[in-house]
């Protein structure tokens, strides 16, 4: 889902047609509708005249809603579209802080997200081997390494999640 900015006025000023407000009922009613619904963003830091102050409602906004991951841009001027030329720039050192803080705070919601997931059981469709483990997907597309002395490959397993390591599920043995 395309968010790009989590402030009102910024999504203005970017010529979206919605609200911030509208986004998180599309959010609240797809968690309501779904069992697990793992939801991602896009987001721009930095568009031209995004103050202090939306960049905080922003983040704000990101941390209550709180996607499993978000893509971070930094605004990049392109010529001949109406934002380049729009006064009230943002530094490229700005950009950078800012983006740096939204992707602590998506490496944060995807750990979190992940460790929900220790000591339940799940089901994964086992796609490849990696030479010491089968890799797979979930149906929400969480990628899982499985331990198993059976070729698991092309195979839906169910497994028990046994650790996080980085931003990956690690199980136990095949079940």
């Amino acid at each position: 889902m395309s968010l790009q900015s989590g402030s009102t006025e910024t999504l203005k000023r970017m010529n979206r047609r919605y609200t911030a407000e509208e986004f998180e009922v599309i959010v609240n009613r797809l968690r309501s509708a779904y069992e697990d619904v793992i939801l991602t963003t896009d987001i721009i830091v930095g568009f031209p005249g995004e103050t202090d102050k939306e960049f905080e409602i922003t983040y704000n906004f990101l941390k209550k809603i709180n996607f499993y991951k978000m893509h971070i841009f930094k605004y990049s001027q392109r010529k001949g579209t109406k934002a380049a030329v729009m006064q009230n720039q943002i530094s490229g050192t700005i950009k950078e802080e800012r983006s740096k803080k939204l992707l602590n705070l998506s490496d944060e919601n995807e750990k979190k997200y992940l460790d929900s997931y220790i000591n339940k059981e799940i089901e994964v469709l086992i796609e490849e081997f990696d030479g010491e483990y089968y890799k797979g997907h979930t149906s929400n597309y969480i990628m899982v390494k499985v331990k198993s002395k059976e070729n698991l490959e092309n195979k839906i397993v169910k497994v028990k999640i046994k650790e996080r390591i980085d931003l990956e599920l690690i199980s136990e043995e095949n079940m």
